[in-house]
């Protein structure tokens, strides 16, 4: 057999695997991803059940890129803690050994590769002529055949690359021979963009004799860092936190490799000490115990240190201050009607910024800009937090009175941000629907006065335009219901393009609305602000 022919048939095994991996991913997300990334939030409370939710769900979705993935999402969504999501990523690191596991116990001592065939068959079959959770499951059980089809192809042209393949071509079992073994496997693992297929394929060149097990050993490690890949490009445009969460999980997995370097000889000479000989008959099995012992080591070792370990990160990648809530300092809570202040001009900036927002995304290309709804989001929970800490009692009359009204604001401003990023397509159905420029023109003026009023602290003004403009659009919807269901009725308009319709005037009805109740409700605190210096002057 030729050399080309050879390495041709290595990489077509690489293939199948890889093939057979993402299609049982994809199977087994489609069963349980939602579950898994459900129980990630419902169980992750610390790092320990973080670290014990990830092992699991990344042994069930045999992938740790998914599991990281989702606690990238999950902080910079602000569904999590921060050091929470580290226990899952270090979890994440077991979960991802017990794969090795099945191939080296099934794939290579059993051999059932031959086997698996009739499995991809039946999957296919499943897949092709049933429907529902059934179809998934077949098609989970094609790409489980699929990858013991590949490794079994993979086993066969390795032993062929024992003519042209020598130990002497590869890096000597020095430090440097290792590390650059280590590199070896982190760019294989950032090219298949797999660690699994890394781990198959040492284990596979292992079985074939190819390398030997510090060689493996060497390339295992580099591949548990090359992994890191996934989880650093999915923070790409992410929060402070899904950065931190990240590059977390990067600078975990080299302390983690070089922690494994450590211990590599410890490891081996260990094996030859209980039972001389046993470490090369037994190679595959004692890989992935090497695999799955390091990564559960440094696990054990870092846990107590997570605190630690985040203030780190913390340190590494700051918090830029937002421009929202740069008045919000804690020193403040010690006065609460200096707190009520700085969250009233807050406030104040978070409005006009999402004013602006709907203006843009309704064509106002004067007053409109576009702002980045996750940052403003993540402004309005702090906010929220910081207001929940201010310790005012219904007895005390004014200050009660307008501490009531910031909490109506806060709440609108929410909902309100809610129907520019849930229904954003709503709003573009009304820019381009001819019927309802007018209402559209009228919110967008109506806006841009407010704005100009809110700089100049002119609420009272402010409430008045917004109010009428809302009556006017909420006058619209009921005559507009009854034009637009007639000329679906008659055919001159399709349900869907109907329904879109619908749902664009109650769009502006809504956000007209939210935008009078800010504007009430700011009046009224500020009314509240007035009547406490008058009682003041008074006393």
């Amino acid at each position: 057999m030729s050399e080309v022919l050879i390495i041709v048939q290595v990489l077509g095994g690489i293939g199948l695997f890889l093939l057979g991996m993402i299609i049982m991913t994809e199977g087994l997300r489609e069963l349980a991803g939602n579950t898994m990334r459900s129980a990630l939030m419902r169980f992750t409370k610390s790092p320990v059940t973080g670290a014990l939710t990830g092992a699991a769900s990344t042994a069930i979705l045999q992938s740790s890129s998914l599991t990281t993935v989702a606690a990238v999402g999950f902080v910079g969504a602000e569904l999590i803690t921060f050091p929470a999501a580290l226990g899952i990523i270090f979890g994440a690191n077991i979960g991802t050994t017990f794969k090795g596991w099945i191939i080296a116990i099934l794939g290579f001592n059993l051999s059932l590769g031959n086997l698996f065939l009739p499995l991809v068959f039946l999957g296919a079959v499943l897949r092709l002529f049933s429907k529902g959770r059934l179809s998934t499951i077949g098609y989970t059980i094609a790409g489980f055949g699929l990858i013991f089809v590949g490794i079994t192809f993979m086993q066969q042209s390795m032993v062929g690359m024992n003519d042209f393949i020598s130990f002497e071509n590869l890096p000597a079992d020095t430090l440097s021979g290792r590390l650059l073994l280590v590199g070896i496997g982190v760019v294989f693992t950032a090219i298949a963009q797999s660690s699994s297929a890394g781990v198959v394929a040492a284990l596979t060149a292992l079985y074939a004799g190819l390398i030997n097990f510090n060689q493996a050993a060497a390339l295992v490690i580099g591949m548990d860092v090359g992994t890191t890949m996934t989880a650093a490009l999915a923070t790409v445009g992410g929060s402070v936190g899904a950065k931190r969460t990240g590059f977390s999980h990067v600078i975990y997995n080299l302390l983690t490799a070089m922690g494994a370097l450590v211990i590599l000889t410890p490891y081996t000479r260990i094996w030859e000490y209980l039972s001389p000989g046993a470490l090369v008959e037994n190679a595959e099995i004692a890989l992935v115990g090497f695999h799955t012992s390091f990564n559960t080591l440094w696990v054990i070792i870092i846990l107590p240190f997570t605190k630690q370990f985040a203030h780190f990160m913390e340190w590494l990648i700051p918090e830029k201050p937002s421009p929202y809530i740069e008045k919000l300092d804690d020193a403040l809570l010690e006065d609460t009607d200096l707190a009520l202040n700085a969250v009233q001009s807050v406030i104040k900036n978070e409005s006009i910024a999402l004013f602006r927002h709907i203006n843009a995304i309704l064509g106002d290309t004067e007053t409109g800009k576009r702002v980045d709804l996750d940052e403003l989001q993540s402004a309005l929970n702090k906010t929220h937090a910081f207001v929940d800490r201010i310790q005012i009692k219904p007895e005390e009359g004014v200050k009660w009175e307008r501490f009531v009204n910031i909490v109506h604001m806060l709440d609108h401003l929410q909902r309100l941000h809610e129907r520019c990023e849930e229904d954003e397509d709503r709003a573009v159905t009304a820019r381009d629907t001819a019927e309802l420029s007018e209402e559209c023109s009228l919110l967008t003026r109506t806006i841009k006065e407010i704005i100009q009023d809110i700089e100049d602290n002119n609420w009272h003004h402010a409430y008045e335009i917004a109010d009428e403009a809302a009556k006017t659009i909420h006058k619209k919807v009921r005559p507009y219901r009854a034009e637009v269901m007639s000329r679906v009725a008659s055919g001159e308009l399709s349900v869907s393009r109907g329904t879109s319709n619908l749902e664009a005037i109650r769009w502006l009805r809504r956000v007209s609305r939210h935008v009078t109740r800010i504007t009430q409700h700011t009046e009224a605190s500020l009314l509240a602000v007035a009547k406490s210096e008058e009682e003041q002057i008074q006393l």
